[in-house]
């Protein structure tokens, strides 16, 4: 039976490991932070190790999701990282947020150990990872992408194998591109409507109805309309990181992103206010509060 690794167990790290764990496959979770990680190999009945040197010297394929550049430098470069413990003929799946060269540096240490390697970053919310509804975008040899397909499937239904390894990871920064543009667009939509006296629930149906109902607007309902009770799924923090992945992306590439500035600046007047935290749809209450002071409603 393959055995599958998850390095990284953070809200999708852990809805991968569900969706994975609920396919059959036999299921071994590192995190920098162990106690969520013990809570969530005793939910799925599987094992928790101390390092991720364990994690890749016991795989088939390993999955890692985390927060950064930082992070995947340290996680697949220490000494007790998955590099040291990957096995010959395992395949490395990283689906971190990261600039295409984060996971192209690593690639001659892991072929050096006659190991695979591909970038499958996702799109889509937890509940849809927890479905096996993600969609995966993914980088690398063809060949690498075949023996990790059966695994991937068992969290995406839409796979696109797009080329050498890291355009996987440039087709994210390019997909969080449009999300976080949309998310402005949604904000600044709902906001108005509201002004002109349409109740927030009935904008938002008709915005979710429209031309514009693609499904971010569908599954990120409850966040807009109550923005207060809503858990967060994604920080206005990791918005900001992201935000600033893709404008160092479209500099290494000569482009300019207009609508990716103003939407930088925005996420950013919220960390400046204390709202890191807050899931990035608080743009919209952040539009709400500007126009509360007096400030009008364009950042």
């Amino acid at each position: 039976m393959t055995r599958v690794g998850i390095v990284g167990t953070g809200r999708m790290g852990s809805a991968i490991a569900r969706a994975i764990r609920s396919a059959g496959f036999d299921l071994m979770v590192w995190n920098r932070t162990r106690a969520p990680c013990d809570a969530l190999a005793a939910e799925l009945g599987c094992r928790s190790v101390d390092t991720p040197a364990e994690v890749a010297a016991a795989c088939d394929v390993i999955i890692s999701m985390l927060a950064d550049t930082e992070a995947v430098d340290a996680v697949y470069g220490a000494p007790d990282g998955v590099v040291a413990g990957v096995r010959p003929g395992s395949v490395l799946v990283d689906s971190s947020t990261v600039p295409p060269a984060v996971i192209r540096r690593h690639e001659t240490a892991i072929r050096d150990r006659r190991a695979g390697v591909i970038d499958a970053p996702v799109s889509g919310s937890v509940s849809l990872a927890e479905s096996g509804k993600l969609t995966l975008m993914v980088g690398g040899e063809l060949g690498d992408f075949e023996r990790a397909r059966p695994v991937l499937e068992a969290y995406g239904n839409r796979l696109f194998h797009l080329g050498p390894l890291g355009t996987g990871a440039a087709m994210k920064l390019a997909v969080n591109t449009v999300i976080f543009g949309l998310n402005q667009a949604l904000s600044e939509g709902l906001v108005l409507a509201e002004r002109a006296g349409i109740q927030r629930a009935w904008a938002y149906d008709v915005l979710a109805a429209s031309a514009v109902g693609a499904p971010y607007v569908g599954y990120k309902r409850a966040a807009f309309l109550e923005p207060d009770s809503t858990p967060v799924a994604f920080a206005a923090a990791l918005a900001a990181k992201d935000l600033h992945l893709i404008g160092s992306l479209a500099a290494d590439v000569g482009i300019e992103l207009p609508q990716s500035t103003v939407n930088l600046a925005v996420i950013e007047a919220l960390l400046s206010a204390g709202q890191g935290e807050r899931d990035f749809s608080a743009v919209a209450s952040y539009l709400r509060d500007r126009l509360a002071a007096g400030e009008g409603a364009t950042a």
